[in-house]
């Protein structure tokens, strides 16, 4: 559907039995995000909040809530637009088979932003305190933007056709922003809005930011969307909503989007900031207070029959995996484009996204070894580690295609047999030391600060995984119950973490406890707070392991060696996942919240 607006794609939900109505006044604090959850949890409809506590505006959540609702918001042009992405990486599709692909080019012509002055009628001013003041968790700092399109252009480039339209978190009210008057920033230095802001830093002039939130359903997506080089984001919603992105400037020079249903806009001056945060955040734990830009706010539009737009972070699955999902189903075939030998990617939701990748590239250097061993999936993967949002992850684990076409990365359990049944730990993993991670993974001990590693696996099978033990296996008295995750991966509770000498006399005894043991069955041991909880599912596994550990510093292993500065181990692999003094705490649902609204009945 072209839907000219959000309050279009509503009423087209609603018609539809997509959409849920909720009448009674409501408490931006904690309330909606605690019913917003139930329902997502429950794979319910969108939420339409008529009536919130301090706000004239009324509310909508979980558009993007299943994959099925968003194909069904994109039913007319998701085809087409897959097809126009698939052409970017791969123009010569085109000459190949023009008739197939005319549609495409007569979409990206449609797609062109429209300016025109005349919308500027359309809009009304009011000011951040009465926007909903959504606070998502207990600990937030404040009440967020959470599905903002911030916008910005680059002072040396101006122009719609060099601007970016990213989503980077906007923090409303609390800490020391002074009220109606200034709104906190966040994002990473990467990003498009770095390098504009960057740029303005240079030139020493403050950087014009334009904040939409609602619009047709389009543009949240396009400004999340990875899309090529070359290939605006402005473009790229139009394309999608099958309706020209439109915009008009306004008389000091922001620029703001005519179907867009708040727009705040306001300068990011040079080396200007104050503390933001905390944030209850996509890895499942408090982003925490740090200093990030301060936005001075000029104005705050609104149409006349303006909807809130929001969503709820936190421990995934969440609404933003269904973001990802429709991304796939957009830009699957774009990336293995790009990167020669790839055969795809996938960045495991359920551990949060950045900290742990599943890949399948081609092996084709050593067909004349005796032994096949990992090489060009080294190359590939370190291509991968330097590819946008993707250079942002922990753990990189690689497989060869050859050794199994049928290998699929979204399947954890399978993926991760395949890997550990075949990779040699004593040469296999490669680290990266000392350089940059996601801002909001804590498991470093410093902001953006962090390590890496590569676990590449090529060749026959080199062991057989099991859910046996030894006879008369034991651990040293410190350590508590153990279960198995899965055949191969054993999970052992450990006293709680208090400091590195500690962890490092700990690793010492539980290496001199297994050395003599038969472990030929086990890959991998991850040492937890709880064993049974780790184990418990796959999803928690991963969560676990892949969020609370720094490569190089909590990789160990039985038999563990340097050579040539290269480090292996002889026995399992040894990965310290307790919670360390440093992490940020975990997203806690508030128990009163959770009573208060079973009076809604969902």
């Amino acid at each position: 559907m072209g839907y000219k607006s959000l309050a279009e794609c509503v009423a087209d939900l609603e018609k539809h039995g997509h959409l849920l109505r909720i009448k009674e006044e409501v408490d931006p604090y904690l309330e909606m995000a605690a019913i917003h959850l139930r329902v997502y949890e429950q794979k319910g409809p969108a939420l339409f909040f008529e009536n919130i506590k301090g706000s004239p505006f009324p509310a909508v959540s979980n558009l993007f809530g299943t994959l099925e609702r968003s194909k069904f918001m994109f039913r007319d042009s998701l085809p087409r637009v897959s097809q126009l992405v698939d052409l970017r990486s791969d123009p010569i599709k085109a000459l190949k088979n023009p008739f197939k692909f005319a549609g495409a080019g007569l979409t990206a012509f449609s797609a062109l932003p429209l300016q025109q002055r005349l919308f500027k009628t359309a809009f009304k001013k009011t000011t951040i305190s009465q926007l909903p003041q959504i606070v998502n968790w207990p600990m937030d700092g404040g009440p967020f933007v959470t599905m903002p399109q911030v916008y910005t252009e680059d002072v040396n480039k101006p122009g719609i056709f060099n601007a970016n339209l990213g989503m980077y978190r906007i923090q409303l009210a609390g800490n020391d922003y002074i009220k109606d008057k200034e709104i906190g920033v966040h994002y990473q230095i990467h990003r498009g809005i770095g390098v504009h802001q960057s740029k303005a830093n240079a030139k020493g002039v403050p950087l014009k930011v334009s904040i939409f939130v609602g619009g047709p359903p389009s543009h949240p997506l396009a400004a999340v969307m990875p899309l090529p080089e070359g290939l605006s984001e402005m473009t790229f919603a139009g394309a999608l909503g099958n309706r020209r992105f439109r915009y008009f400037y306004d008389e000091e020079g922001f620029c703001l989007s005519a179907d867009a249903d708040f727009i705040i806009t306001g300068t990011v001056y040079p080396q200007e900031n104050k503390p933001e945060g905390p944030f209850g955040d996509h890895l499942g734990y408090y982003s925490l207070t740090h200093p990030f830009p301060l936005m001075k706010v000029h104005n705050v539009y609104h149409k006349e029959d303006a909807i809130w737009s929001f969503t709820v972070v936190g421990r995934p699955p969440q609404e933003d995996t269904s973001f990802g999902a429709l991304i796939h189903e957009i830009t699957g075939s774009a990336l293995p484009q790009e990167i020669h030998g790839l055969k795809e990617v996938n960045a495991v939701d359920a551990a949060g996204v950045h900290p742990l990748l599943f890949a399948i590239g081609s092996e084709r250097y050593t067909p004349f070894l005796k032994e096949r061993r990992p090489q060009e999936i080294l190359t590939i993967a370190n291509h991968i580690l330097g590819k946008n949002q993707l250079s942002l992850a922990k753990y990189v684990f690689i497989a060869a295609r050859e050794d199994n076409e049928a290998l699929d990365t979204h399947d954890i359990e399978v993926f991760l047999t395949h890997i550990l049944s075949r990779i040699d730990l004593k040469r296999d993993l490669h680290f990266h030391t000392e350089t940059t991670i996601d801002t909001l993974d804590y498991s470093g001990e410093g902001l953006n600060s962090g390590s890496k590693v590569v676990l590449a696996a090529a060749g026959d099978i080199k062991r057989t995984l099991s859910k046996e033990l030894p006879k008369g296996f034991t651990l040293p008295v410190s350590f508590g119950a153990y279960h198995f995750v899965m055949p191969g991966i054993l999970a052992i509770t450990t006293e709680q973490y208090t400091t590195a000498e500690e962890a490092a006399i700990l690793m010492a005894s539980l290496n001199l406890q297994l050395k003599d043991q038969n472990l030929d069955g086990i890959a991998l041991i991850v040492l937890c707070d709880d064993a049974a909880f780790t184990a418990e599912t796959i999803n928690n596994f991963v969560w676990v392991t892949f969020t609370r550990s720094n490569p190089a510093v909590d990789i160990h292993g039985v038999g563990e060696f340097i050579t040539n500065k290269h480090w292996g181990c002889t026995g399992p692999l040894i990965i310290d996942a307790r919670k360390k003094p440093h992490h940020a705490p975990e997203l806690i649902k508030d128990a009163e919240i959770e009573k208060n609204i079973d009076r809604f009945k969902i």
